[in-house]
Protein backbone atom coordinates (compact mmCIF):
# COMPACT_ATOMS: atom_id res chain seq x y z
CA UNK A 1 0.00 0.00 0.00
CA UNK A 2 1.24 3.49 -0.76
CA UNK A 3 2.43 5.91 1.91
CA UNK A 4 1.24 9.49 2.05
CA UNK A 5 3.58 12.01 3.72
CA UNK A 6 1.61 14.46 5.83
CA UNK A 7 3.09 17.75 7.06
CA UNK A 8 1.32 19.47 9.93
CA UNK A 9 2.09 23.07 10.83
CA UNK A 10 2.97 23.48 14.49
CA UNK A 11 4.94 25.66 16.87
CA UNK A 12 8.45 24.84 18.17
CA UNK A 13 7.23 24.01 21.69
CA UNK A 14 4.69 21.46 20.45
CA UNK A 15 7.24 20.01 18.01
CA UNK A 16 9.71 19.40 20.86
CA UNK A 17 6.96 17.82 22.95
CA UNK A 18 5.86 15.46 20.16
CA UNK A 19 9.48 14.50 19.43
CA UNK A 20 10.14 13.82 23.12
CA UNK A 21 7.02 11.65 23.39
CA UNK A 22 8.09 9.69 20.30
CA UNK A 23 11.56 9.13 21.75
CA UNK A 24 9.92 7.79 24.91
CA UNK A 25 7.85 5.35 22.84
CA UNK A 26 4.62 7.25 23.42
CA UNK A 27 2.15 8.89 21.04
CA UNK A 28 0.91 12.47 20.70
CA UNK A 29 -2.71 11.62 20.00
CA UNK A 30 -3.82 15.06 18.83
CA UNK A 31 -1.25 15.33 16.05
CA UNK A 32 -1.70 11.69 15.02
CA UNK A 33 -5.44 12.26 14.59
CA UNK A 34 -4.77 15.51 12.72
CA UNK A 35 -2.54 13.55 10.30
CA UNK A 36 -5.30 10.99 9.79
CA UNK A 37 -7.84 13.76 9.13
CA UNK A 38 -5.47 15.43 6.65
CA UNK A 39 -5.24 12.16 4.69
CA UNK A 40 -9.05 12.05 4.52
CA UNK A 41 -9.14 15.70 3.38
CA UNK A 42 -6.75 14.78 0.57
CA UNK A 43 -9.25 12.19 -0.60
CA UNK A 44 -7.30 9.15 0.60
CA UNK A 45 -8.50 6.39 2.94
CA UNK A 46 -6.04 5.62 5.75
CA UNK A 47 -5.20 1.92 6.07
CA UNK A 48 -3.58 2.21 9.49
CA UNK A 49 -2.38 4.58 12.15
CA UNK A 50 -0.20 7.49 11.07
CA UNK A 51 3.48 6.98 11.93
CA UNK A 52 5.49 9.91 13.25
CA UNK A 53 8.71 10.28 11.24
CA UNK A 54 10.13 13.57 12.44
CA UNK A 55 10.10 17.33 12.59
CA UNK A 56 11.21 19.80 9.94
CA UNK A 57 14.12 22.08 10.65
CA UNK A 58 13.03 25.65 11.16
CA UNK A 59 12.53 28.35 13.71
CA UNK A 60 9.21 29.74 12.58
CA UNK A 61 7.73 27.29 10.11
CA UNK A 62 8.07 24.01 11.99
CA UNK A 63 6.10 21.01 10.76
CA UNK A 64 5.42 17.56 12.14
CA UNK A 65 5.95 14.78 9.60
CA UNK A 66 3.76 11.69 9.51
CA UNK A 67 3.58 8.81 7.07
CA UNK A 68 0.09 7.42 6.58
CA UNK A 69 -0.45 4.14 4.80
CA UNK A 70 -3.43 4.57 2.49
CA UNK A 71 -5.47 2.26 0.35
CA UNK A 72 -4.63 2.26 -3.35
CA UNK A 73 -7.04 4.05 -5.66
CA UNK A 74 -6.96 1.23 -8.18
CA UNK A 75 -9.90 -1.12 -8.43
CA UNK A 76 -9.32 -4.66 -9.82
Amino acid sequence: MPLLRIQLDTDPVTARRVLRLHQEGRVHHESREAAREQAWRQGRTPAGDPVFVGVTNGRRNVRLLYDVEVYSDTVP
